[in-house]
C-alpha cells in the first residue's frame, strides 16, 4: 500500500502562486507514474499533470507554461508549482499514483483545496 499526503493549498489572488507537495509513504518503491488531478465544484475529476519515474511530464492544456511538475526520489515527495493562476483554477487538487506502468491510479491523496480571488 502507497499512502498520499498532500499540503500547500490556499487562498491565493489572480496572478499568484502556488506550490502543492505530496510525501508519499509506504511501498513507495512500487510506484511508477505520479501526478495531480483537480475537481472544480460542480465539476468531473482532471488530469492536470503526470510524471514518469524517468522524468517525462505531461500537462493539460489548460495549464501548460503555467504549471511545474516535478519529484524528488530523495524525499519521496511530489510537486506541483502553480504559476499564474487563475479563478478557474479553482478546485480540490489530488495527488494520485500508480503502481502500473497504464491504467487508472490505484493511489489517491485526501486533496487539498486551492481557491484563486479574482
Amino acid at each position: 500500500q502507497v499512502q498520499l499526503l498532500e499540503s500547500g493549498g490556499g487562498l491565493v489572488q489572480a496572478g499568484g502562486s502556488l506550490r502543492l507537495s505530496c510525501a508519499a509513504s509506504g511501498s513507495i518503491f512500487s510506484i511508477k507514474t505520479m501526478g495531480w488531478y483537480h475537481q472544480a465544484p460542480g465539476k468531473q475529476r482532471e488530469l492536470v499533470a503526470t510524471i514518469t519515474t524517468g522524468g517525462r511530464a505531461n500537462y493539460d492544456d489548460s495549464v501548460k507554461g503555467r504549471f511545474t511538475i516535478s519529484r524528488d526520489s530523495a524525499k519521496n515527495t511530489l510537486y506541483l508549482q502553480m504559476n499564474s493562476l487563475k479563478p478557474e483554477d479553482t478546485a480540490v487538487y489530488y495527488c494520485v499514483a500508480r503502481n502500473r506502468d497504464y491504467g487508472s491510479y490505484n493511489y489517491w491523496g485526501q486533496g487539498t483545496q486551492v481557491t484563486v480571488s479574482s
